[in-house]
């Protein structure tokens, strides 16, 4: 984990903001954070900046430690995949299983602490970032079923998600023995597949020797097909988002990032579509593009005639603009939008 005190004096009184320091996730993120206008000058090799124009003090860390740090209560909000959530989220429940085992906690305090959660709470989905959490295997092997891998070695960085995923499976395969009558004698309910933890290059463990299978992150599939794998099955499908702990130290700070954050996502998804049309049409138009709420109408000098100005997703926007024209509309125009509120 990186290395900075939460009480640092240079950060007292400010809202405490983790950013992916690097990977797929982090220039996706910077950008997000400058259309937010969250005004930063981040110094060679420092984790810490201070934001100018806000009581904000951005953390760069790892993709992986931030719901750690957001779960902790040492960082406030955090940028990072709905896929670490839920590896973080599946080892706190690994740790509190682990010491009900023990005899360290009880049943009951067990599910007591299940149920507050590992403390991180998602606020919005970024929809960036997107990618699966898969099983795959080697093209040419024998493995074509994930219960095919019950009981084999697994190479992956999602040590927790891997082990829950492999333990439903092999619950599901000992049903089914049982059933039958083939259930082996002894089975003892502890985990069979053996999960190694690998920290990069997971695609090379099966070409290696290292694992039989493996439980990575995908995005276009490229890199497998390059180190000759397939997936069998996916685990999770993951994109980006922003997450807070239970106790902000600044709820309202908190609120008015998620709402420029909202804004600037919005601006992205969307374009400010305007065309002139015959007040007779205007409730055909509004069908094709109705808007985000509802379209803007203006009367024009010209009588019968309305402006109308309506938000319309970008990629619909070339077909709706040919549907428009074809009930007649006229000057159609399209215009990029900054930033929005809703």
């Amino acid at each position: 984990m990186a290395n900075f005190h939460p009480a640092d004096t240079s950060l007292e009184g400010r809202l405490l903001f983790a950013v992916p320091k690097k990977g797929r996730l982090n220039q996706a993120a910077l950008n997000l954070l400058e259309g937010a206008d969250i005004q930063f000058r981040r110094e060679n090799r420092l984790d810490i900046a201070l934001v100018k124009n806000l009581s904000i003090a951005l953390i760069f860390l790892p993709a992986a430690d931030i719901p750690t740090f957001v779960g902790e209560g040492r960082v406030d909000l955090g940028i990072t995949g709905w896929d670490q959530v839920q590896e973080h989220d599946a080892g706190v429940r690994a740790l509190y299983r682990a010491r009900r085992f023990s005899g360290e906690i009880s049943p009951e305090e067990e599910v007591a602490q299940n149920g507050r959660g590992s403390g991180c709470e998602t606020v919005l989905d970024l929809g960036f970032g997107g990618c699966k959490l898969q099983v795959q295997v080697p093209e040419k092997g024998i493995y074509n079923s994930p219960k095919d891998l019950v009981g084999k070695n697994i190479g992956t960085s999602f040590v927790h998600l891997a082990e829950k995923y492999f333990a439903k499976l092999e619950a599901e395969v000992d049903l089914e023995q049982a059933q039958t009558g083939d259930l082996p004698a002894g089975s003892t309910g502890k985990l069979r597949t053996k999960i190694i933890e690998l920290s990069g290059s997971v695609e090379a463990a099966c070409a290696l020797g290292v694992a039989d299978g493996i439980v990575d992150l995908v995005e276009s599939g490229e890199t497998m097909k390059a180190a000759g794998l397939k997936p069998i099955d996916t685990v999770v499908e993951t994109t980006a988002i922003l997450i807070k702990s239970r106790n902000p130290s600044n709820p309202e700070l908190v609120d008015l990032i998620a709402q420029r954050i909202r804004g600037v996502i919005t601006a992205q998804k969307y374009v400010l579509c305007q065309y002139n049309i015959r007040r007779s049409t205007l409730m055909e138009a509004t069908k094709i593009a109705p808007g985000k709420r509802a379209p803007t109408v203006t009367t024009l000098d010209e009588e019968g005639w309305v402006a109308v100005s309506v938000m319309v997703e970008k990629k619909r926007i070339a077909p709706i603009m040919d549907q428009l024209s074809k009930i007649g509309a006229h000057d159609i125009l399209v215009l990029d939008i900054k930033n929005s509120r809703d």
